[in-house]
Formats: C-alpha cells, sequence, structure tokens
C-alpha cells in the first residue's frame, strides 16, 4: 500500500510540474497530456520560426544537420586566446589535428581541458610562441575549423 501511494503523489507531482510549466488549467490527467502536447507543437514552430529568421536551411534533418555543425569560438586574451571547440561527434585524430593546427599558427598550450567520449569539447588557452603579429581571433579560428575538416 505505502508504495502505491508513493507512486501516486509522484504521479500527482509530475502532473502538477506538467500544468505550471504548460499554463494549463486542466485537472484530469488526459487534459493536462493534451495540453502538454499542444505546447510543445507550439515550441516546435517557435523554433522554426526562429530558425528561419537565422537563415537556416530547413529539411527533414535539420536538426541534425544543426547538431553536426561544429561550434568554434576564440576570444583574445592579453597574451593569447581562449578556444572553445564543440563537436556533436567525436573522430579519432580530432585533438590532434587541432594540436598540429596550434602548432602551425606558433601557438603554446598554456591550459587545456579536452572531452572525447561520444562528443567532442575542448577548452584551451594558447599563447603565441613568437612574435607573429598576422595571428589574431579569426585567423585561428579558421584554422581550427580547417582542423577539424580534415580531422573528419
Amino acid at each position: 500500500m505505502d508504495s502505491r501511494e508513493k507512486r501516486r503523489a509522484a504521479l500527482q507531482h509530475t502532473l502538477q510540474q506538467l500544468r505550471d510549466v504548460t499554463n494549463s488549467t486542466s485537472l484530469n490527467k488526459a487534459s493536462i497530456i493534451v495540453d502538454a502536447s499542444k505546447y510543445i507543437e507550439e515550441l516546435k514552430q517557435k523554433v522554426e520560426g526562429l530558425n528561419s529568421e537565422l537563415g537556416i536551411a530547413e529539411s527533414s534533418s535539420s536538426t541534425s544537420q544543426i547538431d553536426e555543425l561544429p561550434m568554434v569560438i576564440v576570444k583574445t586574451l592579453k597574451k593569447g586566446f581562449l578556444i572553445n571547440v564543440v563537436l556533436e561527434k567525436n573522430c579519432p585524430g580530432m585533438l590532434v589535428s587541432i594540436l598540429e593546427a596550434f602548432e602551425e599558427l606558433g601557438l603554446d598550450v598554456l591550459d587545456a581541458r579536452v572531452s572525447c567520449e561520444d562528443s567532442f569539447q575542448l577548452e584551451a588557452v594558447g599563447k603565441e610562441s613568437h612574435k607573429n603579429d598576422s595571428v589574431d581571433a579569426q585567423v585561428v579560428k579558421q584554422a581550427v575549423l580547417r582542423a577539424i575538416k580534415n580531422a573528419n
């Protein structure tokens, strides 16, 4: 009896959370779920609208195309760069390829955190090893994007 009451209380709590998120005024389970379904459809339409505003081409697999795009952010520091790379999928040699790109640019990696189990994530601080004025954040970003393309 006690476990049944706990399950019932947990279900009621979950339904209440669902009502709160969806702004539903319904009281029975089926109506709450229908309201939640409508709310999800509204959110999907908003996402599609925002994507079209951003100029992202829509297709049947638009979300998988977006997920596969690499996110590369390079910020200029006083004496170097903060480089963040996030990819949905990891492939063998990705880290090596990116580190080789750093070496070609004359960047020494001072600090780095890498995760490459399922996805690939890199946060690195790179410092110019020699006086090279031609290296800026955009050059670093393009070199990392080329390295990612070559690793795939």
